[in-house]
């Protein structure tokens, strides 16, 4: 099965293979930085000359809402469509999920040592999950409890409208308001979303960002620089920001929680979540995520983890293409 995770800011291609006793293993594994590609086209060519094998199916999860088998992504200038791979890598045996949804599949096939609890719920804890993972964007999908087995289903929640609780939350609506009209969550809950956060708490205080974060931030990853100037307890607005984008976390985590009834576990995944694994076990992301007046009780009963396996949603991807037959 040739598996793909399209994000981006990466894209990984794999070559992978399914059977009863080992059920999904990955045999060879390239990742490619997406903004220095055209089109998934372009990266395709690329992994089969390096690894010359004719898939027998494959199956990608692509950063993006996919309808009657076309996607345009979300963060990416790409469009991808079913009936042109399938022509390409000359297979029937082809399908387009969304990203989110290759991830929820991938958590049927990993292990207790691939996750971390934040609340470990009720130990009868059972029907429908969610997922929610912050990274480029912010994705989110459910996955049905049908009483045999889960079944994973797409959305675009993180594209919802943000919701403010507090008066601090309020001001940082109107003054993204400002620039970008309306605001939703993948505006707070994202690497350009700590961005933003933390762009808003020096204006709120008038400061400015200091030189050498700046230095940085313009020279890589601009929320990887935050989140390590706030764990190094070098930028006290670094640090506020990081505790009020993982309350926000928490937040919407639990507003998708509730939408999803996902009495069965809440499954946060992503880049962001393993590295800051310390912010998440702080009270901030768990006093968002329980904060629900009469449905607090409901939401305490549901075990919170944290996806560690970084392919999570590759491994999603080709148990979805083994699925299908």
């Amino acid at each position: 099965i040739l598996a793909g995770d399209i994000g981006g800011t990466k894209t990984t291609l794999a070559f992978a293979e399914a059977s009863a006793l080992k059920g999904i293993e990955v045999l060879c594994r390239t990742t490619y930085a997406s903004r220095e590609h055209a089109s998934l086209d372009e990266i395709l060519d690329l992994f089969l000359k390096k690894h010359a094998v004719q898939p027998d199916a494959a199956a990608f999860g692509v950063a993006g809402p996919v309808l009657d088998g076309r996607c345009a992504t979300t963060n990416l200038p790409w469009t991808m469509e079913t009936s042109a791979l399938r022509d390409k890598l000359g297979t029937r045996r082809l399908w387009l999920i969304n990203d989110l949804e290759a991830n929820a599949w991938g958590i049927q096939v990993l292990e207790n040592k691939d996750f971390f609890t934040l609340n470990p719920g009720s130990p009868h804890a059972s029907g429908n999950r969610c997922i929610i993972s912050a990274g480029t964007g912010l994705g989110e999908a459910g996955m049905f409890w049908d009483g045999n087995r889960h079944i994973p289903f797409a959305t675009e929640g993180g594209h919802a409208a943000f919701s403010p609780t507090t008066e601090l939350e309020i001001e940082l609506l109107q003054y993204l308001g400002k620039g970008h009209g309306r605001v939703s969550w993948e505006q707070l809950v994202s690497g350009a979303g700590l961005v933003n956060i933390h762009e808003f708490l020096l204006h709120r205080s008038h400061e400015e960002t200091p030189p050498a974060l700046r230095q940085q931030m313009e020279e890589g990853d601009p929320a990887a620089a935050l989140a390590k100037a706030a764990a190094q307890g070098q930028c006290p607005s670094c640090a506020q920001a990081m505790r009020l984008f993982t309350r926000l976390y928490g937040v919407e985590a639990g507003n998708l929680a509730l939408k999803m009834m996902a009495t069965g576990g809440v499954y946060i995944g992503g880049g962001i979540a393993p590295k800051i694994l310390a912010e998440l076990q702080s009270p901030a992301f768990l006093d968002g995520f329980f904060a629900r007046g009469s449905m607090e009780s409901l939401l305490r009963d549901m075990p919170v983890k944290v996806i560690l396996e970084p392919d999570s949603a590759l491994l999603g991807a080709a148990l979805y293409a083994k699925q299908q037959g």
